[in-house]
């Protein structure tokens, strides 16, 4: 019951808001608009008159600090060597009987899939076991890599 009694009391606590909560103090302006509105306000159409008639450009918007003429740097995508190492070791003979005994699942279910519509099994525990052998290959390379 203890674990019941923990989510009925996380339940009340923000289920139910404060009673202590008060109203924000003071009220909309009515000077401006309000934030959010496609209303403008006498100042801001001012300044854009003003921009329009300085004759603008069209992408006169934000532009990145730094220069005009600076290209940006591309960084370059580090390759993570694991991906490469635990594919080479998935198609070693160190793990062939694993890789045989998914791609005859991988045939076999697709198979019972073309002719029947749906398949009776799947092909997890094969994958399981030809994915454990390609780490356990792969382990001991990438950390002589990374030394």
């Amino acid at each position: 019951m203890v674990i019941t009694d923990f989510f009925s009391d996380v339940w009340e606590t923000f289920s139910h808001p404060s009673p202590d909560a008060e109203a924000p103090k003071g009220g909309a302006s009515t000077n401006t608009p309000s934030s959010g509105t496609d209303e403008e306000s006498q100042e801001e159409a001012d300044v854009n008159k003003a921009d329009a008639a300085e004759g603008g450009d069209e992408d006169s918007g934000h532009r990145p600090s730094g220069g005009d003429d600076e290209e940006e740097e591309e960084e370059e995508e580090t390759v993570d060597p694991k991906d490469a190492l635990e594919e080479e070791c998935a198609d070693s003979k160190e793990c062939a009987p694993a890789k045989h005994h998914y791609d005859e699942c991988v045939e076999r279910v697709t198979g019972q899939i073309d002719n029947e519509g749906k398949a009776k099994e799947d092909c997890i525990e094969e994958f399981f076991h030809l994915t454990h052998c390609a780490t356990q290959c792969a382990a001991p390379k990438l950390f002589a890599q990374l030394k």
